[in-house]
């Protein structure tokens, strides 16, 4: 039995199947801009997504908006979810087909989504502090690490990085559970590896870093990969990659890793997205 397709359940002497992964019509709860192009898609859905963990992803089957076919479902993290009642969130760009047609649901329209997919994010209990760093769709793949985190007494200090302070749209989620949150920003000339650097050295002389996870930027990944390797520091890493199938079989997202001076090929969708910090690629 694959590992991620389901696991076996003890029901008295018989042992029930049960899957860990599937395809079901969930119901649009909000679909509203927030931001810039960005919009928050709320969906009510069945016990199994709403239990997805931080880091994993779904497969929606986007509408097709007027004049466009897409044909492949698109991949999205998860922004939130809840349990009572069952509801999985997404934050989403407009950026093509696919997200022109989530643009067009109304409350009350269904969708197709198929998951939880993936490795999600993993901590430490034995971590009191973490600093998450993210940018664009990272603003969304990490912000349920603060609810995680919140859950077992680990405090978050989040630097969250856009282009204008108002794309900056996690924030509210991350102060929500506790979290510290730094913005930077292009247009205060703030977001670059330099000024990002000297904060994060900063979080480290204070002892307020136990570990690093980020997402959506190639360029603060590698600024915490050097310091992780200075310190001793362990960290995780969300990568963003194109995917068609999401459950490994059609190769589409497989990417380099360096471990240990060895170059192995990974798959995005299956092998992570999650992986060792000090394993990624630029």
């Amino acid at each position: 039995m694959l590992q991620r397709s389901g696991q076996q359940v003890e029901t008295g002497t018989v042992k029930q199947w049960q899957p860990k992964a599937a395809s079901e019509i969930a119901t649009v709860v909000a679909n509203q801009a927030i931001a810039g192009d960005y919009r928050h898609l709320a969906l009510s859905c069945g016990p199994l997504a709403a239990g997805a963990q931080p880091g994993q992803f779904f497969q929606l089957l986007c509408p097709q908006p007027p004049g466009e076919k897409p044909f492949l479902r698109r991949p999205m993290s998860i922004y939130a979810t809840t349990t009572a009642p069952c509801r999985i969130e997404f934050l989403y760009k407009i950026a093509g087909a696919g997200t022109r047609g989530l643009e067009t649901l109304d409350v009350g329209d269904s969708i197709d989504v198929f998951g939880p997919l993936g490795v999600g994010f993993t901590l430490d209990p034995q971590w009191r502090h973490i600093v998450v760093v993210g940018r664009g769709a990272g603003l969304a793949t990490l912000a349920p690490l603060a609810r995680a985190a919140a859950d077992v007494g680990i405090h978050v200090t989040a630097v969250l990085s856009a282009r204008r302070p108002d794309l900056l749209v996690s924030v509210d989620l991350f102060h929500n559970y506790g979290a510290d949150v730094i913005g930077v920003t292009d247009m205060e000339a703030t977001s670059g590896p330099a000024n990002v650097e000297k904060i994060l050295r900063g979080l480290i002389s204070r002892q307020a870093c136990d570990a690093f996870f980020t997402c959506g930027s190639s360029r603060l990944m590698r600024v915490q990969q050097r310091l992780a390797a200075e310190f001793g520091i362990p960290g995780q890493v969300a990568l963003e990659q194109q995917m068609a199938c999401g459950i490994g079989l059609c190769y589409c997202c497989v990417r380099d890793f360096n471990v240990e001076g060895e170059i192995l090929s990974r798959r995005v969708c299956w092998d992570g997205p999650v992986f060792d910090l000090a394993e990624a690629m630029p």
